[in-house]
């Protein structure tokens, strides 16, 4: 499997591993944990908690795999506020309505429950839907109109931790006005990103270092010895 083999999707999975550790939860969902790779890291952190790995059609290796695991299962579906974290890698860029997936993921969550949510809404891949990629800026919003706080990026990895704080009825009026909302603004916020975001950078090392860009150019003009 190539998850696996690539060194720095496993050091994500660890990551994301012992944050979830770290919560003590005793119910854990992966959901689309395909081959049970982080089910597995996360079934030997936490020996006495149950983890499901959420998949309609599990693969027969991803089975396999998990069997010496007692408290790993396959679950074909999500259930109402049954699990006190889920987690989520790389899921959400491969559906064409990742908002309403989302909503389902939340309400799988006990109050007070956490998710570790990581995306990739780029082109990384083919199978990385173009009509998801302006959630790369809005993301979080939608996760706060569902009722979660965001307390910010795991450690280690490419996912971000968010907590289920208020058990909302979700206002699709509002997420749909939202989503066409963030669709509209992504060129902008896109070629904000590319263009604008980095003078910004600059001029506030600029003004915490005064020195800092002219001992750069400095060093760009001084003849090599």
């Amino acid at each position: 499997m190539y998850i696996e083999q690539h060194a720095v999707s496993m050091e994500h999975r660890q990551a994301i591993t012992i944050a979830v550790a770290e919560l003590r939860p005793l119910k854990v969902v992966d959901f689309g944990g395909g081959f049970g790779t982080l089910a597995r890291l996360l079934a030997s952190a936490l020996p006495q908690s149950a983890i499901e790995i959420c998949e309609p059609y599990p693969p027969r290796h991803g089975i396999e795999s998990c069997k010496p695991f007692a408290n790993i299962s396959f679950v074909p579906e999500l259930n109402r506020q049954s699990v006190d974290v889920l987690v989520s890698t790389d899921v959400l860029e491969h559906v064409q309505d990742p908002i309403a997936l989302l909503a389902a993921m939340v309400d799988a969550v006990r109050p007070g429950g956490h998710l570790l949510i990581a995306n990739c809404f780029f082109p990384v891949i083919a199978c990385h839907l173009p009509c998801t990629f302006h959630l790369r800026f809005s993301f979080n919003a939608f996760c706060r109109a569902l009722g979660l706080k965001v307390l910010g990026p795991c450690e280690g990895s490419h996912a971000t931790i968010y907590r289920r704080t208020r058990v909302l009825e979700p206002n699709w009026r509002r997420l749909r006005a939202m989503e066409r909302r963030s669709r509209r603004l992504f060129p902008w916020r896109q070629w904000r990103s590319r263009h604008l975001s980095p003078w910004g950078h600059r001029v506030r090392v600029a003004i915490a270092h005064p020195l800092h860009y002219p001992r750069k150019l400095r060093n760009a003009v001084r003849p090599a010895c």
